[in-house]
């Protein structure tokens, strides 16, 4: 128990220590990806917004789909919030093998590196909400006070995104199949959440895989604040907030005892 302690401090006092280290990295990614792009933060706007185009079109024209709210509105919202969680974990997975100089050469604790492609895809997932905005009072939506549990819910979101982000970025680093296997997973995962249709629409074994899945409860949530105005915070948000915090506690500590056996599997 008192090595645990320890480990926890070390680790909160290098990411203080650090924290100027962890700014310039996510400034340098942010201009790495949208260096010589014409639309920049354009590209954070427009792939959540073709795809609620292309889903609207295909899913809702052909089985339309009984939401609550204006469909656009509910796509959107569900890919917005997904792109988040996707993005953050695209990045993250080759986040360590892209900076092998960095990884064995300098000393500084490599949870900056995960931790950085979060930050940078959290600031995408600002940009793009300026067109949940203009959705929003399209349709007439206006927020209720349960608006106030947004950064609760933002909170949820980003532990549960970083905890798996740390897993991604540790073990692609020792089976480099990981970022191979990762684009068939979150392509799956994201059909197994409620981002396109409602949860309680779903019957069966997948509806059973979709009430367990962290994210779908996460994805409802924002839903819950921003668009129906009511409280967000049921059983299943509940489990999914108890599991993110787990996450990202146990990948974090294990990620930091594992830092020694970087530079030998680079």
């Amino acid at each position: 128990m008192t090595a645990l302690v320890a480990d926890v401090k070390e680790m909160l006092h290098e990411q203080f220590q650090y924290r100027e280290l962890l700014f310039q990295m996510t400034k340098r990614d942010l201009m790495l990806r949208y260096k010589q792009s014409v639309m920049g933060f354009g590209w954070a706007i427009f792939m959540p917004l073709i795809n609620t185009v292309v889903f609207t079109v295909i899913l809702n024209r052909a089985v339309p789909i009984e939401t609550g709210m204006p469909y656009p509105l509910f796509a959107f919202t569900g890919l917005l919030v997904w792109n988040f969680f996707a993005s953050s974990l695209k990045f993250a997975v080759n986040s360590m093998t892209t900076n092998v100089s960095l990884v064995t050469k300098v000393y500084f604790p490599r949870e900056i590196f995960p931790f950085s492609a979060v930050i940078v895809c959290l600031v995408d997932f600002a940009v793009a909400s300026l067109v949940l905005v203009v959705l929003m009072v399209w349709y007439h939506v206006v927020p209720t006070w349960q608006i106030l549990w947004l950064p609760a819910v933002l909170l949820i979101h980003v532990f549960f995104t970083t905890g798996v982000a740390l897993i991604l970025s540790m073990s692609n680093l020792f089976y480099r199949d990981v970022k191979y296997l990762f684009e068939i997973v979150v392509t799956v995962w994201m059909f197994a959440t409620s981002v396109l249709y409602p949860v309680d629409k779903i019957g069966g074994i997948m509806g059973a895989v979709m009430r367990l899945n962290p994210m779908t409860p996460i994805v409802d949530a924002y839903r819950d604040v921003l668009i129906r105005g009511r409280n967000p915070f049921t059983p299943d948000l509940a489990v999914a907030a108890a599991v993110s915090f787990v996450i990202l506690a146990l990948s974090w500590l294990y990620f930091h005892r594992a830092e020694f056996q970087f530079a030998e599997n680079i």
